[in-house]
């Protein structure tokens, strides 16, 4: 039952489902059916509930199904059957491979159960990690199919343009039909060549809930929580295959995986706390850490633990040591800055990315002092895409009127303003620049 019915979380998560489901029993070939018979199914259960919930003041009614899930998955396979007989018959160009496909839909009656959803998922999710296909592709394919994000959310997590993005699906999607991995089963050696990347998708899905680019919510649990799950069916199936590879590659790569979810639980750990009552960000001095879920960092440091293995160290390592450090102080004056910084230094030559450099610049301010921090950042030739990113103005901004530097700080803080996604952002960036020069 949808109750309430969360229209855009909701209806995400399901697209998703539905893609993988229909495609691993067709094939990518027919994506832009697919993806058709998603919306069309999407479609028609917003337009039944939201009819079904107005005859009834928004009181739940039994005509709502109490599998959404199934209910979509059935319209969609219909509309698919529809869509390819129809196109078998008219071009007839398919011939005996159009009829394999209908049959293979026509005799998958039975609706896939909650985990076979979740099977498939995963399933189109290392599918479209294809070596063949360039990381930047991937990305943009396995963030828009799988888990819901619009070309704008992708150009922003990517530093690209929306027409960038659109390109970079398309050669995804070629080359994905020219191997077609459908009617394939990967290996394991496959499936841990391609975990890499797999994280990195779920990574990105994790930081657009947590900093979102949404033009009306900064925060979006929903997609933080869609992350972790997928994480934590990765790790659960990697632990069932832990005994039939000795390839070291899975020990590496299953320990990156580990630290990606440590991460991702000290941060959920924090989510409740980053808002006020009115839906405000809230920095990270403002936070009553009284709020702090402690079963979340719990789990976080059980994981911590577990990635340990091996003796591999991967951004996920660094980030989330940086993310235990802040679980730890009581206080944010008991924050170990100095440790922080140390940590970005790893962080910095296991991954450079500007990014990192920025918040290395944040956390050396507030062991050092600003001065320091400007410092360390003139040493560095920051990409162009820096210019239109509302943090790298932000925290130039900071470090400026921190110094002094009024009228760079103003200039720097108006860019930052611009360029912010929401208003919630816009409103923790002055109250941020107005308590600079206090510090």
């Amino acid at each position: 039952m949808i109750e309430p019915l969360e229209t855009e979380n909701f209806f995400r998560h399901q697209y998703g489902k539905l893609v993988a489901s229909l495609t691993k029993r067709v094939g990518i070939q027919f994506l832009d059916r697919i993806e058709d018979a998603a919306q069309s199914a999407l479609l028609k259960g917003l337009e039944k509930w939201s009819v079904e919930r107005s005859k009834t003041n928004h009181e739940p009614n039994s005509s709502i199904p109490d599998n959404p899930s199934a209910w979509l998955f059935k319209v969609a396979t219909n509309y698919l059957l529809d869509d390819l007989r129809q196109k078998s018959n008219r071009e007839r160009l398919l011939n005996e491979n159009s009829q394999r496909f209908i049959e293979n839909l026509e005799n998958s009656n039975s609706v896939p159960k909650s985990g076979q959803f979740n099977d498939d998922l995963l399933d189109l999710l290392f599918k479209s990690c294809h070596p063949e296909v360039p990381i930047e592709s991937q990305l943009v394919f396995a963030l828009k199919l799988i888990c819901g994000f619009s070309n704008k959310e992708i150009a922003f997590r990517l530093f690209i343009s929306e027409e960038n993005a659109y390109k970079r699906f398309s050669r995804a999607r070629k080359k994905l039909e020219e191997v077609n991995p459908s009617y394939h089963e990967l290996s394991i050696v496959e499936l841990v060549n391609r975990l890499l990347a797999v994280n990195k998708v779920l990574y990105l899905l994790f930081t657009e809930g947590y900093l979102s680019t949404h033009h009306n919510q900064s925060i979006r649990k929903e997609l933080c929580c869609e992350a972790l799950r997928l994480c934590l069916l990765v790790a659960e199936f990697l632990s069932k295959q832990s005994g039939k590879v000795t390839d070291l590659n899975l020990l590496t790569n299953t320990s990156q995986t580990y630290a990606l979810i440590a991460l991702m639980y000290f941060h959920l750990a924090r989510l409740t706390a980053r808002q006020n009552h009115s839906g405000g960000l809230l920095l990270l001095q403002e936070q009553d850490r009284s709020l702090w879920d402690k079963t979340n960092i719990f789990s976080g440091f059980q994981w911590l633990e577990k990635s340990s293995i091996g003796n591999n160290f991967s951004r996920y390592h660094a980030e989330a040591g940086i993310a235990a450090e802040h679980c730890l102080a009581k206080t944010y004056a008991e924050t170990r800055w100095k440790e922080i910084v140390e940590i970005y230094a790893l962080l910095e030559k296991k991954s450079p990315s500007a990014i990192h450099r920025l918040n290395h610049a944040v956390a050396i301010a507030e062991w050092k002092g600003p001065m320091a921090a400007l410092d360390f950042l003139s040493e560095y030739k920051p990409p162009n895409w820096s210019q239109s990113s509302f943090m790298w103005s932000a925290v130039l901004a900071d470090l400026h009127k921190q110094n002094g530097n009024e009228e760079v700080a103003d200039q720097y803080q108006n860019q930052a303003l611009d360029l912010a996604t929401n208003d919630q952002l816009r409103e923790m960036l002055l109250r941020r620049l107005a308590n600079s020069n206090k510090r």
